[in-house]
């Protein structure tokens, strides 16, 4: 299993961005897939959690409204849009998968939300 996420960065309060996952090793339509975050000196949370077919997706609280979790089957690929980013979206950002009773993570990817 592999999950490669990219599109982190800096950016300034309001504006957006769009994460993504590349999935390889495991046959990506079968798993739901999650984003994680984790701030400094933080424990890790999930974000947003999708179906395997992309149909149902949910998100936390905190980011209703404001982040929208989708997938690519054709493309092994999830996504997370970000949108009205927050000083308090600062965070590494995994991309993960629960299969045969193991999560797997990638390499997570830096959002900086500052002024």
């Amino acid at each position: 299993v592999q999950l490669v996420e990219s599109g982190g960065g800096l950016v300034q309060p309001g504006e957006s961005l769009r994460l993504s996952c590349l999935a390889s090793g495991f046959t990506f339509s079968n798993y739901y897939m999650s984003w994680y975050r984790q701030a400094p000196g933080k424990e890790r949370e999930l974000v947003a959690t999708i179906d395997s077919a992309g149909s149902t997706g949910t998100l936390i609280d905190s980011v209703k409204g404001r982040f929208t979790i989708s997938r690519d089957n054709a493309k092994n690929t999830v996504y997370l849009q970000m949108t009205s980013l927050k000083s308090e979206d600062t965070a590494v950002y995994y991309c993960s998968v629960w299969r045969s009773e193991t999560r797997y993570w990638g390499q997570g990817t830096q959002v900086t939300v500052a002024s």
